[in-house]
């Protein structure tokens, strides 16, 4: 059966399937493989392993070699590189009006192709930018309008938390989150508290969303008739992380709510009006 390995080209990207051919790779070894994009320096991070009968019958690229020290000394012009076409990119496009931000430049190992990352709310027509960076570079040009999202990836930054973003560290691909999430948590509905950096809701809202599923099916929710120790009684607050459930009894509606462990409650029925479906 043939081995396979993933490969990370950044810290917090997707890991890729390759073929490693005969070679046996090592976790955090750097490799040149070959992708869509051309030859690209990246880092194993699984080594070699057995393919599933899937895997097999996927066309797989190979690993090309292990990074020698050329490649890395080639990387590390292809940085200063980078950051002079971004400098020479933004100065274009201000002179050619363009509405559009560039948010960073790839250039292959091989220097056969260079990717322009941009963010625009419109579309935006760079023919123009493209003939200008190609006559100033002599390779092939790719310009590539990204999300805000995946702005925040690349350029990293520090959460309302005070931490480093998640999508920046060890995110590896973003996941759909949603204002239910936040309504299930019972949290503020504040767009400034429920939203990150990038102006979308906080991805972490999604890491707890299947405990908080199940923590609202096990306790009443506010306004339920409840069976318990006193007799029945409506639900006036339910706090879902602790399990206390405070009750108006029926058989004392002017004392203050009786406070109850969820486990102590038994959730009776009711039968909805027409109007109130």
């Amino acid at each position: 059966m043939a081995d396979i390995i993933t490969v990370r080209f950044k810290d917090a990207g997707k890991a890729y399937t390759f073929d490693p051919g005969s070679e046996t790779y090592a976790k955090d070894e750097q490799v040149i493989v070959e992708t869509v994009h051309g030859l690209a320096l990246g880092t194993v991070a699984t080594g070699n392993r057995p393919a599933s009968a899937e895997e097999t019958d996927r066309q797989l690229r190979r690993v090309v070699r292990r990074a020698t020290e050329k490649d890395l000394q080639t990387i590390e012009a292809n940085r200063k590189k980078e950051a002079a076409a971004f400098a020479f990119c933004n100065k274009r496009v201000e002179a050619l009006k363009l509405d559009m931000q560039l948010v960073e430049v790839e250039c292959s190992l091989d220097g056969g192709k260079m990717l322009f990352y941009f963010t625009s709310d419109d579309r935006v027509d760079f023919r123009e930018l493209v003939k200008n960076l190609a006559a100033e570079y002599h390779t092939r040009i790719e310009m590539r309008q990204i999300g805000v999202r995946d702005v925040s990836k690349m350029v990293g930054g520090l959460g309302i938390c005070g931490r480093p973003f998640c999508c920046a560290t060890y995110m590896k691909s973003f996941h759909p989150v949603s204002i239910k999430m936040a309504k299930e948590q019972g949290l503020s509905l504040n767009p400034g508290k429920i939203s990150g950096t990038c102006g979308r809701l906080l991805c972490c809202l999604k890491y707890e969303q299947e405990t908080y599923e199940h923590l609202n099916k096990i306790t009443p929710r506010v306004g339920a008739l409840v069976d318990g120790p006193e007799g029945r009684g409506r639900v006036t607050e339910a706090n879902l992380i602790t399990g206390r459930v405070k009750v108006c009894l029926d058989r004392r509606p002017e004392a203050l709510p009786a406070e109850y462990d969820r486990s102590e409650l038994k959730v009776i029925p009711t039968t909805r009006t027409p109007k109130e479906q």
